[in-house]
């Protein structure tokens, strides 16, 4: 994506006199202007993702305890569309969570289930015009693909054969929609260290962000953060309000929304994670959830 117009941009927000310093990571192209400023660019393709982002963020501004973004500006030149937007103060949490001794990871998956309890507690009408229109339908649409999309990410046979009866015996029912980051990844999390501990100080990249079940959202924390670990699992689920044991169907509901995100790898997921007691996907839903 190096024909972004980067250049094009900045002069038309007024800010040419600034040079931008592309961030190394991340899928879409995103720079620093500055101390201050984020310019994030997204191609015709992804154009949907920067009218999400634009919204979600606006939605969420000042109405959650972990600071977000505030936009400054979106708009579009050419075939490319942008958000400029404050920048947030801290590292990456995927760069220090390696490091941390387990009480301050406990401290800290708590205090990030207490934030996405506020996510999924925004609401208005700017919310209310994220996707998908229909929830099942959604859903529907990720389980016709499911086991030939696993299938393509190399996901072992005998697994892809357990896929359509597990999802089969878990009802998801019918939940009211709410705002999901759906990508709680610990790279997505900006954190500082105040001088006696970390602290969450941001969290960033709501282009995926959508409306449906809160536990579609779990998949990633498991995914990135507690990682099979029942401490933090635990820490987790206290911070956003669900009780220590909150039972089998709804650990085995967490691992269905696993298998139906649409960013899930499941064959990715069974080799950094710890393994099953037995090769079956009610096992997985207790050893990742439960």
């Amino acid at each position: 994506m190096d024909d972004a117009p980067v250049s094009d941009v900045l002069t038309r927000l007024g800010l040419d006199g600034r040079s931008p310093s592309r961030f190394a990571t991340g899928s879409l192209p995103v720079y620093a202007v500055g101390d201050d400023l984020v310019l994030k660019l997204y191609p015709d393709a992804d154009r949907d993702e920067a009218r999400t982002e634009t919204v979600a963020l606006r939605a969420v501004h000042g109405r959650l305890s972990i600071p977000t973004p505030c936009v400054e500006d979106a708009g579009s030149v050419g075939d490319w569309h942008y958000v400029l937007m404050r920048r947030l103060p801290g590292r990456g949490l995927d760069e220090v969570w390696p490091t941390l001794p387990a009480p301050e990871r406990a401290d800290l998956a708590e205090r990030l289930g207490a934030g996405l309890a506020e996510l999924h507690a925004v609401t208005g009408a700017a919310v209310d015009e994220l996707g998908p229109r229909d929830w099942s339908e959604f859903l529907t649409q990720q389980r016709a693909a499911v086991v030939a999309g696993q299938r393509g990410l190399g996901l072992h046979p005998a697994w892809l054969a357990r896929i359509p009866d597990y999802l089969d015996s878990v009802d998801l029912g019918t939940p009211t929609p709410v705002l999901l980051h759906t990508e709680l990844l610990a790279e997505h999390v900006l954190v500082r260290h105040d001088g006696r501990r970390w602290t969450v100080t941001g969290l960033i990249d709501f282009e995926p962000a959508m409306r449906g079940a809160a536990e579609y959202d779990f998949a990633a924390v498991t995914v990135s953060l507690t990682r099979g670990d029942p401490a933090l699992w635990r820490r987790f689920l206290r911070g956003y309000g669900i009780g220590a044991h909150p039972g089998a169907e709804f650990a085995r509901r967490c691992l269905a929304y696993t298998v139906l995100h649409r960013y899930s790898n499941l064959r990715a997921y069974l080799e950094a994670l710890p393994a099953p007691e037995r090769p079956t996907l009610d096992a997985l839903a207790h050893a990742w959830f439960g």
